[in-house]
């Protein structure tokens, strides 16, 4: 086996900033394949490289929409477990959930004044999200969500982020923002962040339509597989994915009118480590009877111990809880003193209690 190139982040766009991975999911239930695929299985390829590594559990974004407060707590410790069920060690990255560090909202503040509401409305999925009367009915939070996301990485100095495709936009954003901020205020203080989109599934589609992505909210829980799903599940729901009648091709363009079959080597590529070329150079010229129980036993060999890892961690939400506070307690080490310099920058008075 080949394998698949792995996150990096290094200083070069930066020169004199600290390299530094920020990104962050919202709790908003449902972890499924594609959180683990898209985020959580690179996050954890990115701890550990020589660069430091800040992962958070985006609780203010959540409640851009109303949010049942009982169904985010728990949802922000399965995130939480999810994180750590992956891989993500509290010894190596700071984990810590959005709310926790009010420097988050206190630099969003700023960025909402730096920021121009021309921008906010070209964001692509504010328009995808809000149509007509829809947009009057939207919480503000929800239009200025881009602007907390720009201060959620900049009040770290983050210098890479690793990110979806239909997330990109935002770090361009934040770029704008930063570039503008350092304009304005005539400094060079805040970094160009760098969006880091690689791995061969950081966009996971449904099993059960191709062209689109897989998410938590479709109908069928048969298009996904949940991080809570139990093996037997895992399996069945690969063995019964919809595919075409085709063999699979030697090259990967060769998959590019065929959604469904690119889906699930893509997901096989993301899991295996392997590039899609390699795995098709295994399995060219076969058909899915052949190549969906190989994908079942490994999607079942790396899913199902996450699963079972997160049940035993939610068994204990005080030790989660105890985690994301010293990861808050870190987090806000690092990002008060951004936030004090802005403050200066900007010409604020802060008496040093």
């Amino acid at each position: 086996m080949t394998d698949a190139k792995a996150p990096t982040a290094t200083a070069d766009a930066n020169p004199g900033f600290t390299p530094r991975v920020f990104s962050g999911i919202q709790p908003s239930g449902g972890l499924t394949l594609g959180n683990y695929l898209g985020a959580i299985k690179r996050f954890v390829e990115m701890q550990g490289q020589g660069v430091e590594t800040i992962y958070c559990m985006v609780d203010m974004h959540a409640i851009t929409v109303w949010q049942d407060p009982e169904a985010l707590r728990r949802q922000t410790r399965e995130l939480a477990a999810g994180y750590l069920a992956a891989g993500l060690d509290p010894t190596k990255s700071i984990l810590f959930n959005q709310s926790q560090v009010s420097a988050h909202a206190e630099l969003g503040w700023i960025f909402n004044c730096v920021a121009r509401m021309g921008w906010m409305n070209r964001m692509t999925q504010w328009k995808d999200k809000t149509s007509g009367k829809d947009a009057e009915k939207a919480s503000l939070g929800l239009f200025a969500y881009p602007s907390l996301m720009a201060a959620d990485i900049l009040v770290y100095h983050a210098t890479h982020v690793p990110v979806g495709e239909d997330q990109k936009q935002h770090v361009e954003l934040t770029r704008d923002i930063a570039a503008k901020f350092n304009h304005d205020f005539k400094v060079d203080f805040f970094p160009m962040t760098n969006p880091v989109i690689e791995g061969a599934a950081t966009r996971v589609m449904s099993l059960r339509d191709g062209t689109k992505k897989m998410s938590k909210s479709d109908p069928s829980d048969a298009a996904r597989i949940n991080l809570t799903d139990d093996a037997d599940t895992i399996a069945k729901k690969i063995k019964k994915a919809k595919t075409d009648a085709e063999p699979l091709p030697e090259s990967f363009e060769a998959l590019a009118d065929r959604p469904e079959a690119k889906n699930l080597v893509n997901i096989y590529a993301a899991l295996a480590g392997m590039t899609k070329d390699a795995v098709l150079a295994e399995f060219a010229g076969q058909g899915f009877g052949a190549f969906k129980p190989k994908l079942a036993d490994l999607a079942v060999a790396s899913l199902a111990p996450i699963s079972t890892e997160m049940s035993r961690l939610m068994q204990d939400p005080a030790e989660i809880d105890r985690i994301l506070g010293q990861g808050a307690d870190k987090a806000d080490a690092i990002a008060r003193p951004i936030l004090e310099k802005t403050y200066d920058i900007v010409g604020m008075i802060r008496s040093r209690r």
